[in-house]
């Protein structure tokens, strides 16, 4: 399955975008470098059972399992001390990274109620596109008995693309549901 999005991205996107763009060289066509998946976890610093079950659905959605983040100074007013867990997050590249990206787009992202697309204007200035999703619930590996609370997550896709539309152009040929505004 992560071996047809990366033909598809090979025999189709690349041809398009070296069209649309006037590159000379394939290697100018920007290209998906990684895709992070990091959820923070306030409440872990009190409850460790929820960081372990971030864990376990962080690491069923994503297929690898996530590293543990950690503070790096102490902040009083959030109850937080120097080395205490406070996210999670899992970096994807090669075959995971476009299985995780074809889940996410053909089966994921459709699942959202009253889903209008996703906003154009998440775009950094460099062509990485960051998407916060509220609930886990909407990936399909997810069973909803199982959960104890909802939490979100951001899911930041990096490209070698040097301006925003070329990222979007870019994600827009994989699939990627831009609302049109």
């Amino acid at each position: 399955m992560a071996n047809q999005f990366k033909v598809k991205y090979q025999e189709t996107i690349v041809p398009k975008l070296m069209e649309q763009f006037q590159y000379s060289n394939t290697h100018q066509v920007p290209k998906v470098v990684k895709v992070t998946i990091n959820r923070g976890m306030g409440e872990a610093a009190q409850n460790a059972k929820a960081l372990e079950a971030s864990i376990a659905e962080i690491a069923t959605i994503a297929g690898q399992k996530p590293v543990v983040t950690r503070a790096k100074k102490a902040i009083a007013g959030f109850k937080i001390r120097k080395g205490m867990p406070v996210g999670i997050m899992v970096t994807l590249r090669s075959d995971r990274m476009y299985a995780f990206l074809d889940r996410l787009i053909n089966l994921t992202l459709p699942r959202i109620r009253d889903f209008r697309g996703i906003s154009p204007k998440s775009f950094d200035g460099r062509g990485n596109y960051t998407l916060g999703l509220r609930e886990q619930l909407i990936f399909p590996e997810i069973e909803y008995d199982r959960i104890d609370q909802v939490r979100g997550m951001d899911i930041s896709i990096i490209t070698t693309a040097t301006t925003d539309e070329e990222g979007r152009a870019l994600l827009k040929e994989m699939g990627m549901p831009f609302r049109d505004n």
